[in-house]
């Protein structure tokens, strides 16, 4: 599924999960390449709701939300479209 972030420097993420919510890529659009890739390759075959406990709730600077607490809203779409 793609999710289109808000208040962030990437725009949108990719996420795709299989149907016992373990997440099989990540992919961002924009934002801070390296860390993101980083991102992407930590969280990969990981349960989704593990990442969204340790991610959401994440902020950047002065933003009350962040790449990575984007992420977390992201797999709670994926969840339930898969759902």
């Amino acid at each position: 599924m793609i999710y289109r972030t808000h208040g962030t420097c990437s725009s949108k993420i990719e996420v795709d999960i299989d149907a016992d919510h373990i997440i099989r890529s990540v992919a961002f659009t924009g934002g801070c390449n390296g860390n993101l890739k980083g991102i992407s390759s930590l969280v990969k075959g990981m349960k989704a709701e593990d990442v969204i406990e340790k991610l959401q709730g994440t902020i950047c600077g002065f933003r009350n939300t962040s790449c990575p607490d984007q992420l977390a809203l992201a797999l709670k779409a994926a969840i339930s479209q898969a759902d």
